[in-house]
């Protein structure tokens, strides 16, 4: 399968600004949810670790580890809303 016929579509959809926003939008909002996806599975990981040396702390290390998880969700669903909404700007 061939990438050329691909590349020649985005290029007609960017020779308008409309386009080149769809595209920007689509960057931005797959970005946020790519960049959320990699910190939320680095701090699921990390608190796996941390439990395993020390079961003592589980509790609190679940704890601490579930807001950060929120709130890094949190920021790219506001990520992803702020490029779906740069997609109605003309």
């Amino acid at each position: 399968m061939s990438i050329l016929p691909l590349l020649q579509a985005a290029a007609e959809t960017a020779s308008d600004s409309r386009g080149l926003i769809s595209i920007g939008a689509g960057l931005g909002g797959g970005l946020a949810v790519l960049g959320a996806g990699l910190g939320i599975g680095n701090i699921g990981g990390r608190a796996v670790e941390g439990m395993a040396r020390q079961p003592e702390a589980a509790g609190r290390i679940q704890t601490a580890a579930l807001i950060l998880a929120a709130l890094i969700e949190g920021v790219a669903l506001f990520g992803a809303v702020i490029a779906f909404q740069l997609q109605g700007k003309v």
